[in-house]
């Protein structure tokens, strides 16, 4: 089964995230912050992560350096999803290795055409 990290530290939208990934059978591992991110992409090996940028303990940039930086890891598509969308905040995440960029609040449609143009097909 297809693997997602959700790395988000507000429950209710991971619950957002939990039934619109589980409605087209995709598995989610939760972290609340960027070290239990690192620690899940180890552990679990997922096929993409859903990174939030406003993190507490380590922010998405910085998670998503670190895993980009990783020969392991870097081949994991990362996706940022944040209501943190101010001018240049898209460059900021690019620079940092993420692949694609959706802003808070999204159309769970888009969200998921978003998700699959990046799985292994």
């Amino acid at each position: 089964m297809t693997k997602i990290l959700v790395v988000e530290d507000q429950e209710d939208n991971r619950q957002i995230l939990r039934d619109l990934l589980a409605s087209v059978d995709l598995e989610m591992v939760e972290a609340e912050n960027g070290q239990e991110a690192l620690t899940a992409v180890v552990e679990h090996k997922p096929d993409l992560i859903l990174m939030d940028i406003q993190l507490p303990i380590m922010d998405g940039y910085e998670a998503t350096r670190r895993i980009k930086a990783d020969p392991a890891t870097k081949s994991i598509p990362i996706i940022v999803v944040t209501s943190y969308a101010l001018s240049g905040d898209e460059g900021k995440a690019r620079e940092a290795g993420c692949d694609a960029y959706v802003t808070k609040p999204y159309s769970p449609r888009q969200l998921l055409a978003k998700i699959r143009e990046y799985l292994p097909k």
